[in-house]
């Protein structure tokens, strides 16, 4: 029974105490109130267009510069794929210029010697 008593008196003595600390309060008046709304959605308002104008600066600092970077580099890629290409094709055709060389060579040869052939058994 103690107890129950000890609470009731720490819930009226907290009550007691909540409602003098809102006695202290010092509460705005409705002018103050309409100034400090107005001020905080004029505040948020500016930050808001802040934010839209470097959003569209970084959206077009993207949309042409770094895509117009990406277009160049693209290009110097292109153009030395192309070099690089050019090359090789070079070296193929004179790998293949050289390998019909041989084949012709070596036709010409096997030719010879069946011409040789020919001719000394024409002669026998």
């Amino acid at each position: 029974m103690a107890n129950k008593e000890k609470e009731g008196k720490e819930k009226r003595h907290f009550f007691k105490n909540f409602k003098a600390e809102l006695k202290k309060v010092i509460w705005p008046t409705p002018k103050q109130v309409v100034n400090n709304t107005i001020a905080v959605i004029v505040v948020v308002l500016i930050t808001a267009a802040i934010v839209f104008v470097l959003d569209l600066a970084f959206e077009g600092l993207n949309t042409y510069g770094i895509n117009k970077l990406k277009g160049i580099v693209q290009t110097e890629d292109t153009s030395t794929e192309n070099v690089v290409n050019t090359n090789t094709i070079e070296n193929t055709d004179n790998t293949t210029t050289e390998g019909n060389t041989e084949v012709e060579e070596n036709s010409n040869e096997s030719t010879e010697n069946v011409s040789e052939s020919a001719n000394e058994s024409v002669q026998e």
